[in-house]
């Protein structure tokens, strides 16, 4: 554990800290906003948490390498008005206990998170605060409605998306994408000298340099999203994703530019808030299927297959194309997203879950809820799925998305070589062997085909 020293903020008096997680900007942050107008003297901190850290395969990371370049802008935001940010190493409990013991605290502000480890994180965090009779308060900030917002009329959660974007319109008003303006609360930031900055090394990373999408939003793209936004060869999408997973853009500017330019981006933003609801309510899908039955597919999950996928060595250069960008980027257009997915589910017969913890590992934007949707209803096991009878043919696609071959061509130059693998499997095969192992595990009488 790692907390840098704490001397010159020991003899102040009443500090409110406010924990940035998710939600890396100064600017429409709702949990800073509270903490800036209920409290004297705010002091902001980031924890480098190790239970996240540590299961990271490599020292070489994108997603570690942005929330660093992202915490060293906020520090010097915060340090151009005088104040500082705390960044601490460590487990988030060990970081409190010693806080708690170091410093005059006597609240701790942050925002929701709703993904199963966070909530538990910050349940054992509240516990011990309370212990030290120091507050835990936490705001709504990375979804519009949450939790037990939109609802049933039976009171139940939705299982399936329409219904639920149909509600979640309806319930809808203006307010709710109000900016939370903390420009004139700034002062409560705790004044005092800037604290020391860990290096990429101290948390056991190495640095590396990349070229992140910026988190302007992009009219013309987002006007025009509807149209384009299935063609991988040009930009059509808004590339913000990794800004919504950590947060450096909020989700009400995102939602209202959606409002007033294109309600087909408007409701990509409801699938993604759909997701987190999903995760809230039904926590067993990170393990397990949304629908058990699913769970009964007896998966081939040949592992040569899989390192073949993995690599971009299928010779289905649609799906070998998406790899490759994922593979060097950290980045796969939502479309090649749906086509890789059920490649390797509906051709390979592979688990999903091999599937879903690659893109973990690989996805610069990677958000659980979002990656645990997507790949469940690739393989059908989800809620919303596609049948497990509808099976992406890679070729069909590749004549709809990309007919001119050029963002397959961009990503798999040898494709007209002798040098580019034949198909690992043949289309009509696959799609016979899967339609088997699928009939074979839903037909058991046991099983209530009806979402949970």
């Amino acid at each position: 554990m790692i907390i840098p020293p704490l001397n010159t903020l020991s003899q102040q008096r009443g500090i409110s800290l406010f924990w940035f997680r998710r939600d890396l900007r100064l600017e429409d942050n709702h949990g800073l906003y509270q903490a800036l107008k209920k409290s004297s003297f705010v002091l902001p901190l980031f924890i480098f948490d190790t239970n996240i850290l540590g299961r990271l395969e490599e020292r070489v990371d994108r997603r570690v390498q942005f929330i660093y370049e992202q915490i060293k802008l906020l520090k010097v935001a915060l340090e151009q008005i005088g104040s500082t940010l705390l960044v601490c190493y460590g487990n988030p409990l060990e970081v409190y206990q010693q806080l708690a013991n170091d410093l005059p605290i006597k609240a701790v502000y942050t925002n929701h998170d709703y993904e199963p480890y966070a909530r538990h994180r910050d349940q054992v965090v509240a516990e011990c605060l309370d212990a030290h009779q120091i507050a835990f308060h936490s705001f709504k900030d990375q979804v519009i409605f949450e939790k037990e917002e939109v609802m049933k009329d039976n009171g139940t959660p939705y299982t399936v998306f329409t219904p639920y974007m149909k509600k979640w319109k309806a319930l809808f008003n203006p307010a709710m994408v109000h900016a939370f303006d903390s420009s004139a609360l700034l002062h409560h930031c705790l004044l005092t000298s800037p604290l020391p900055l860990l290096s990429l090394q101290d948390i056991g990373f190495q640095s590396q340099s990349y070229d992140f999408p910026s988190e302007t939003i992009d009219l013309v793209c987002i006007k025009q999203y509807d149209q384009q936004r299935d063609i991988p060869a040009i930009l059509g999408t808004s590339r913000l994703s990794i800004h919504f997973r950590f947060g450096t853009i909020s989700i009400r500017t995102a939602t209202r530019v959606a409002l007033e330019y294109n309600e087909i981006w408007l409701n990509e933003l409801i699938w993604r808030n759909f997701y987190m609801m999903i995760l809230w309510h039904f926590p067993h899908v990170v393990m397990r299927s949304f629908k058990p039955a699913y769970d009964e597919v007896e998966w081939e999950n040949n592992q040569t297959h899989f390192q073949a996928w993995c690599t971009g060595q299928t010779g289905y250069p649609i799906v070998d194309a998406g790899m490759r960008e994922l593979n060097a980027t950290g980045y796969m257009h939502n479309r090649l997203r749906m086509i890789t997915a059920s490649f390797l589910t509906k051709h390979l017969l592979i688990d999903w879950r091999w599937g879903e913890a690659y893109f973990a590992q690989k996805l610069l934007d990677f958000e659980l809820a979002s990656n645990n949707g997507g790949w469940q209803w690739a393989a059908g096991s989800g809620c919303d799925a596609a049948p497990y009878f509808r099976i992406f043919n890679p070729y069909f696609q590749t004549q709809k998305f990309d007919p001119a071959l050029k963002y397959v061509k961009a990503w798999v130059p040898e494709l007209e070589s002798t040098a580019y693998p034949e198909p690992i499997i043949v289309h009509d095969v696959a799609r016979e062997r899967t339609l088997k192992a699928y009939k074979k595990a839903l037909a058991s009488e046991k099983w209530n085909q009806k979402a949970p």
